[in-house]
């Protein structure tokens, strides 16, 4: 960790700043009395940008020289300058230049980078900033231990990398974004849009130490005030999350190395034997021909085409795996993605511009590396997508090994000895060079050379991918990528990666996914009962329990382990596992329904208790524990050996799913009783939450009636709202082919309104109600005048066989 005196370092403002139509501009000069690595640029030029109420865009750059800045549309500024921001921004001379960003309210410093150190040089930027407090969530991609940040000096890596998940190390995507919780509950956000390799460290100050080698400094601030609305404010910007097929929301499973399409046969079919939920299977490289995108295996695999339309008949569906390096030792025209490839010019190059860099991944000899910042790649990648479909009809693409990956460092020939490749300063990142594992920086894309595009990678080929996967299958796509970047959530999901067969690994998926869904990407999970390594019965067990309410959840294990699917443990195991899923099928309609609310308004899905319950400092820490919205708690299992949870209840009433029996703790711990095969889940009063019968899977479920959980708070009220369209269609909320109700309880009495697609609505039945908290048994029960049977216990009152067509409003 470098010091640095403000007198002696850093960046003086030259007169005073000026007003803009929305901001300042502020040009500083470079006190000259030290270097760090040289080449440093002497004056910089400061805009500071009113972007809107709550957001405020601050931005260093080199006005006398173009730099690479990230090709991301920062959406939702207002046309005029905002009349009441939340923020202030003061600018300061003393003796160096710095800055403060303040909540108006409150008169909180949220940033103060009067802590010095100001660098902006050709391969090396650094800002530090004093923050309001401890309290921190973000930056990644990274296995962190704990979900909030201790400032011990903790610096985190960012550069996407091949990497399983290790403490310290850098994984898979960069995530340059924090939340951060004031001493009052209000919070903030910051990104930092660089997509250079970065690292920060935290300081006891409590501090931000921010560094990146290339690119400009381009900070984002949202002002919240409530974390939730960080979270939809930081959406907006970057881009809100896709809505996914319903179908993807169902089990999935997967795993390397089945070996052969017997295998694939036997596995689901005794995944339908045991009547275990299930939507869909995968093809992992195993199914290609010596693992050649855009081809199968036509030996252990002969009739793959078959049988996924064999799967497809039945209701499930089938997602290939592509990786992005193509062969290129093929003899000419025995294979034609890399022969057409090589015509289009589509591949990323060595610094001259035309030799197409060489690397080895899993494809037989060498190969080359598309680069999907050039339109004609999204041509030639589309085009290769929808002739494949004609032969295997997917229903998704699972985009895999897009850091990128490379088996050697750089390529087949090494890398050049020059600035790019060997920079004055490496971030706190795995490897001994930029190269370890991945491109040389100095190779070339459409876009720039790799050394500025290196975390863009697996970004634009969502990008691109998600085109394809709509032009091939004509429905609403899907696609889950490894690598991610700021705004791949509005293309892509996510899984956590290469993860171990081990409770560690159980437990950090809890935060990986806390963190993933403020990241902008809720559609993630991690690999069910871990990839690597023979997991242990309990173990699988726990995990199924948990992995049921990852938003992404599937069982997905590696070459050469033990089979671990939750039909291949026996009678037991898979009773269990069939009724943790129906569990989970039987909230999908809530499922649903959040995910429409992040499409359409940014809103965060999987949140920590923190996020919900502002104001209680008991949730800062809270990461072994995660909510469904607003409206479910989850309490899983975490640890080997126990058959209890202690969970964290805030001040609310809180309902045990199960039964409905209200828990009697507030605003502190209890002791909830979870053995084997059980996972606590609560019900918040103060909310409605649409249901429907499970089956095996989501084409039959979608036909069944659907029920309400109506969940009173201590007013005896609750509200709550469902999404529905027809679930794989294109655009169907920018078409109106949806329906849209609202529900709320109060005075006894549930009124609902219903909107959209009539054709939808006349579909749908209301089977059920579960009223939980009511304070007396009712004389009474009547759905729009008709008396209707029910039943109470344990102060819920169930009303069964109701059988209302939702056409329309109707009335408890």
């Amino acid at each position: 960790m470098c010091y640095f005196q403000n007198d002696q370092y850093g960046y003086s403002m030259q007169g005073t700043p000026v007003a803009t139509y929305n901001g300042y501009r502020v040009t500083l000069n470079r006190i000259h009395t030290s270097t760090l690595f040289g080449d440093d640029v002497d004056t910089v030029t400061l805009d500071v940008t009113f972007d809107t109420q709550s957001r405020i865009h601050i931005k260093f750059y080199d006005s006398s020289e173009d730099r690479f800045e990230v090709p991301l549309t920062i959406n939702g500024a207002d046309p005029s300058p905002p009349s009441n921001p939340l923020y202030d921004i003061q600018f300061f001379n003393d003796p160096s230049f710095y800055f403060k960003v303040i909540r108006q309210s409150t008169g909180a410093v949220l940033l103060d980078t009067s802590l010095g150190g100001l660098t902006f040089s050709n391969q090396f930027l650094q800002i530090a900033t004093r923050v309001p407090t401890k309290t921190m969530y973000g930056f990644g991609e990274q296995e962190h231990q704990t979900l909030a940040h201790t400032f011990e000096w903790e610096s985190f890596g960012m550069y996407a990398r091949d990497q399983p998940p290790d403490p310290g190390a850098n994984l898979y995507g960069t995530h340059p974004f924090y939340v951060s919780v004031e001493d009052d509950g209000k919070s903030h956000g910051v990104l930092f849009l660089n997509s250079n390799a970065q690292d920060v460290t935290l300081t006891p100050a409590p501090g931000v130490v921010y560094r990146t080698i290339g690119g400009v400094l381009d900070m984002y601030v949202f002002l919240g005030p409530e974390p939730n609305s960080v979270i939809e404010q930081y959406n907006t910007a970057i881009g809100t999350p896709f809505m996914p097929p319903y179908w993807s929301l169902g089990f999935q499973l997967c795993r390397y190395g089945y070996g052969s399409l017997d295998v694939v046969k036997a596995t689901v079919a005794r995944m339908d034997a045991y009547d275990i939920p299930m939507d869909v299977q995968y093809g992992d490289i195993d199914y290609m021909d010596e693992r050649r995108d855009f081809t199968y295996d036509h030996t252990n695999y002969a009739g793959l085409p078959d049988y996924v339309k064999q799967l497809q008949s039945g209701g499930k569906h089938y997602i290939i795996i592509l990786d992005p390096c193509i062969t290129e030792d093929d003899p000419a025209g025995t294979y034609p993605p890399y022969d057409i490839g090589a015509s289009m010019n589509v591949f990323v190059t060595e610094s001259d511009g035309v030799t197409p860099a060489s690397g080895r991944v899993w494809p037989p000899g060498q190969c080359a590396f598309p680069d999907y910042t050039n339109p004609d790649t999204e041509t030639w990648w589309t085009d290769q997508c929808v002739d494949f479909h004609k032969t295997i009809n997917f229903d998704g693409l699972w985009i895999d090994m897009n850091e990128p990956a490379n088996f050697v460092a750089g390529s087949t020939s090494g890398c050049a000895t020059n600035a790019l490749n060997n920079p004055p300063y490496k971030p706190k990142i795995w490897g001994d060079i930029l190269a370890d594992k991945t491109m040389c920086p100095d190779h070339l894309h459409k876009l720039g050379n790799h050394y500025d595009v290196h975390n863009l990678y697996g970004w634009s080929q969502s990008n691109v991918t998600i085109l394809s996967a709509t032009a091939a299958t004509g429905k609403r796509p899907f696609v889950v990528s490894r690598s991610t970047y700021v705004g791949s959530g509005q293309w892509a999901a996510h899984w956590l990666g290469d993860n171990n067969s081990d409770w560690h690994d159980l437990k950090m998926s809890v935060i990986g996914m806390l963190e993933f869904n403020m990241f902008g990407i809720p559609y993630v999970g991690a690999d069910i009962c871990g990839f690597n390594g023979d997991a242990q019965e309990e173990l699988c067990d726990r995990w199924m329990e948990l992995g049921a309410f990852y938003p992404f959840s599937r069982n997905h294990n590696g070459l050469g382990y033990k089979e671990q699917d939750p039909a291949a443990w026996g009678d037991a195991f898979a009773a269990r596992s069939r009724a943790v899923l129906r569990t989970r099928y039987t909230l999908l309609p809530y499922l649903y329904e959040l995910f429409y609310t992040a499409h359409t308004a940014g809103t965060g899905i999987v949140r920590p208790l923190s996020f919900e319950f502002i104001n209680d400092v008991n949730t800062i820490t809270i990461d072994e524990q995660f909510m469904w919205g607003p409206a479910l708690l989850f309490s899983p299992v975490l640890y080997q050996g126990e058959t209890s949870v202690s969970a964290y209840f805030p001040d609310a009433r809180w309902y045990d799913y199960a039964n409905g029996v209200e828990l009697g703790t507030r605003g502190n711990v209890a002791s909830i009783s979870a053995p084997i095969g059980t996972i606590p889940i609560h019900v918040r009063g103060g909310y409605v939450i649409p249901t429907q019968e499970p089956a095996s899977n989501t084409e039959l479920s979608r036909k069944n009636p659907f029920g309400l959980i109506i969940a009173l708070d201590d007013s005896g009220s609750a509200v709550g709202q469902m999404y529905w369209d027809q679930g794989d269609t294109l655009n169907p909320i920018l078409s109106g082919q949806h329906a849209l109700f609202t529900f709320s309880a109060q005075n006894n009495k549930l009124t609902t309104s219903a909107s959209g697609s009539s054709s939808i609505m006349s579909s749908m039945t209301m089977g059920s109600l579960r009223i939980m908290g009511v304070s007396s048994s009712p004389q009474s029960v009547t759905v729009n005048g008709v008396s209707k049977s029910f039943t109470v216990s344990n102060s819920q009152v169930t009303v069964s066989n109701i059988n209302v067509v939702m056409s329309g409003s109707f009335e408890v």
